[in-house]
């Protein structure tokens, strides 16, 4: 992007503020927090917080990009939705110090974070999380806003599908196949397959119980009053 102005960040929480380091880090000069908190919060550190999603919707056409910068996958991908639908310009980031390999694929809106690496032909859905000092190995395809935590290591062709968290310093073998709003312990270590909306930990990895439905429904989450695409000013 040539002209990196202008972001509003929607999310005013730690992981926004993660968000905002590496958008400065990255180029981006003026920076505008939006959260359904507001009115109550109007401050996130020292950025201003403007308005709720409704609100940004509204005021898209004054930002050169914008980005969810929103921990919980399935609100993450909701709102996402919601502003690719509203023509949002979405952008993605990544911290100065994470490597990624020129033949690696990241959809809009996803974030990675310092020390992460992204190996060859890895495929990366909308609104991706790559944390602190974790990997994706090559020919990876995670779904949208698939969360790998910090120091999580994702081995070679594993697909993981939209909405899954891989915990922190979790480890999954290469081939495996993860599904649908999957939750992955801290420090899991992930050597067979599993299924959709399973919450599995330890070593060797073993299911839990069943997910929330967290993010299998995510649409349920925005059930907001917000002016359809078509109808925007």
């Amino acid at each position: 992007m040539s002209n990196r102005r202008r972001l509003a960040i929607l999310g005013a929480s730690g992981h926004g503020k993660v968000v905002a380091d590496i958008a400065i880090q990255s180029g981006w000069q003026d920076l505008t927090f939006y959260d359904d908190a507001w009115p109550r919060k109007t401050r996130h550190e020292h950025w201003e917080v403007r308005g709720t999603l409704p609100m940004l919707l509204h005021d898209l056409p004054g930002f050169d990009g914008v980005i969810v910068a929103i921990g919980h996958n399935g609100i993450r991908e909701a709102k996402l939705g919601a502003l690719l639908a509203h023509g949002a310009r979405v952008v993605t980031l990544v911290h100065p110090r994470a490597t990624i390999s020129p033949l690696a694929r990241l959809g809009p809106g996803c974030v990675v974070v310092a020390g992460a690496v992204i190996n060859a032909f890895a495929e990366l859905g909308e609104g991706c999380i790559v944390n602190t000092c974790a990997s994706v190995g090559h020919d990876c395809r995670l779904g949208a806003c698939v969360h790998v935590a910090p120091g999580a290591n994702v081995a070679g062709d594993v697909e993981i599908g939209r909405t899954s968290w891989i915990g922190a310093g979790a480890a999954v073998r290469q081939g495996m196949t993860i599904g649908e709003g999957v939750m992955v312990g801290a420090g899991a270590a992930v050597v067979a397959n599993v299924g959709d909306r399973q919450v599995v930990g330890g070593v060797p990895a073993r299911p839990l119980s069943s997910s929330p439905a967290d993010a299998a429904d995510a649409s349920n989450v925005l059930r907001l009053n917000l002016p359809s695409p078509q109808g925007r000013s």
